[in-house]
């Protein structure tokens, strides 16, 4: 009996250390993500849901991407482009009232294969925007109002604006400092306009799992001043080349999250 309590104890010791180790990864890739390296929060949505749960971890991640996007906007101030947020943020907080209202009757599956099939046309049309070196840049509200409200709700749902918000930065042919600046308070606003949903609403935020994000700071501050010296050492054209493939296969791993 004393065997089978010691086993018991390792194991439970195992599974919360492997837990943390996930959940201290997803810090860390947020804290990149929004120092600059966009694309990469399907990965860390996905590790804090393999830590904590699916639902769970949608409220439980708000406060870590709030501590990054009040680094990103103190630091990347000064590029932003506000005229963009303005033509976005309103059909995206449009999206995030879809999302509240809907996210618990649609069907997971139908959803995420109809999210990566909009981010991969979207994609293909950015490459060949690209290929025809046009420097037009789409203007008709459609476009801005059809990806910013799908953005609101996917980052409503699962904090998966991220692969919407690259295209439409993308499409508008933003400067590497000028993207991650404009993101960066789009994401502020964003997030805090969904925090009372998750507080009061869904009821995915608590005491315990402000404590939790007590905890994880640390490797969310090391990826921010990580993500820094990495962003300063790509030039545009590589950057948006790292923002299309990361886009890429992030719309891919939706579908196995």
């Amino acid at each position: 009996m004393t065997k089978h309590l010691f086993l018991n104890l390792a194991s439970t010791f195992d599974s919360s250390i492997v837990t943390w180790a996930i959940a201290a990864t997803a810090a860390f890739l947020v804290g990149i993500s929004k120092a600059g390296l966009k694309g990469l929060s399907v990965f860390n949505v996905t590790l804090m849901a393999l830590a904590f749960g699916a639902k769970e971890s949608t409220g439980l991640i708000i406060p870590l991407l709030l501590v990054g996007d009040v680094f990103a906007v103190l630091y990347y101030n000064r590029h932003t482009q506000w005229s963009y947020i303005l033509k976005f943020l309103p059909w995206m907080l449009f999206g995030i009232l879809l999302g509240v209202l809907l996210g618990k009757d649609l069907p997971d599956r139908e959803f995420k294969l109809g999210m990566v099939v909009v981010i991969f046309i979207s994609l293909g049309l950015l490459v060949w925007w690209d290929k025809r070196k046009s420097l037009s840049v789409p203007t008709h509200w459609f476009f801005s109002g059809s990806i910013g409200t799908a953005a609101g709700i996917c980052t409503m749902i699962g904090n998966l604006a991220g692969a919407f918000t690259n295209i439409f930065f993308l499409a508008m042919r933003l400067p590497k400092n000028e993207f991650v600046g404009t993101a960066a308070w789009l994401f502020l606003i964003t997030n805090l306009f969904k925090l009372p949903f998750h507080l009061f609403v869904w009821k995915t935020i608590s005491p315990e799992t402000l404590l939790i994000n007590i905890k994880l700071l640390p490797p969310i501050l090391m990826g921010l001043f990580l993500g820094v010296v990495i962003v300063k050492r790509i030039n545009d054209r590589n950057y948006k080349r790292f923002i299309l493939l990361v886009t890429a296969i992030g719309a891919v791993a939706i579908l196995f999250r």
